[in-house]
């Protein structure tokens, strides 16, 4: 299996449609950090953007999608040097869905957010910058848009099954912007590493044999370089050895399997490339701060 694919099968993704939002005139809206991965689509008009600890400003045209990886705080506005207004009152205010501010509807604005579970999460999200903007004219736009108002005819007429259409497409959203965040050409982190000549038979080899006792050399010869090569490559690209990788990789299938079923955690840690409960269980521990059971306990 892709190593994207296999990552994407562990998100656990869910996703839900926010309040719309008109606004026209001078205007300044400031929004508390979102829960989970934000995403939204100018659909009329132009604004700007601004995410703390993020570019300036990011200015959106007709048909921009944007998504804000981080649980930081932010504002859309028609000028960013107006006072803002909280977002909160705005949209509790709501009528028949849509928030208004300012004066008019010159600017109309549409989205919703992504939730996954922590583990995977962080091992696929941290290493995107805080936003992704996607400008109209990308096809990523195109499927994005469309992907919005399926999902949002789908949870809002109430059809059979629809909880789960709309989180499959949701998911097609979320690859659409990964794979143009890639296109871009990701400076570093593990999606970065999918793109990298070097890194990229390393990452493919461990992720379809994670139970194999892989060494540096072992995986060197998969992109036919030197172990000193691979190793300072993939530090360099990914952020942690192979190795590193390689054990942090366990640990995500075995939390899978402990969140998912009633495996015993020796079963668990036979399935997943340790040789005994107790390997395995020092491992997660180190990684996760919990043993396997207590992270089952949690979970449950």
């Amino acid at each position: 299996m892709d190593p994207l694919d296999e990552v994407l099968a562990l998100l656990g993704t869910t996703s839900q449609l926010s309040t719309g939002m008109v606004a026209g005139g001078r205007w300044a809206v400031r929004f508390g950090p979102p829960i989970g991965v934000k995403f939204n689509v100018v659909r009329r008009g132009r604004c700007l953007l601004r995410v703390d600890g993020g570019p300036d400003r990011v200015v959106l045209e007709t048909g921009d999608c944007f998504l804000l990886t981080r649980p930081r705080c932010f504002t859309l506005a028609s000028d960013l040097d107006l006072p803002a207004e909280p977002a909160q009152p705005i949209f509790q205010a709501a009528v028949d869905g849509v928030a208004r501010t300012g004066e008019g509807d010159d600017v109309l604005l549409s989205g919703g957010a992504f939730s996954f579970t922590d583990r995977a999460r962080a091992l696929l999200l941290d290493s995107l910058p805080p936003v992704v903007h996607v400008p109209a004219a990308t096809p990523e736009a195109a499927s994005i848009h469309w992907a919005i108002g399926e999902i949002d005819a789908e949870l809002r007429q109430g059809r059979p099954g629809a909880q789960a259409v709309a989180e499959h497409l949701a998911l097609v959203m979320l690859i659409r912007i990964l794979r143009l965040h890639l296109h871009r050409g990701a400076s570093s982190g593990w999606l970065a590493g999918l793109a990298d000549p070097v890194v990229a038979p390393a990452l493919r080899a461990i992720h379809a044999r994670p139970t194999r006792p892989w060494t540096v050399a072992e995986l060197a010869g998969t992109a036919a370089v030197s172990r000193s090569t691979l190793a300072a490559r993939f530090k360099h690209v990914v952020g942690r050895g192979p190795l590193e990788y390689l054990t942090a990789w366990r640990i995500e299938l075995a939390a899978e399997r402990l969140r998912g079923g009633e495996e015993t955690v020796a079963a668990i840690a036979r399935a997943v490339g340790y040789g005994s409960e107790s390997a395995l269980s020092v491992a997660f521990k180190r990684t996760t701060g919990l043993t396997p059971r207590a992270y089952r306990n949690q979970r449950a």
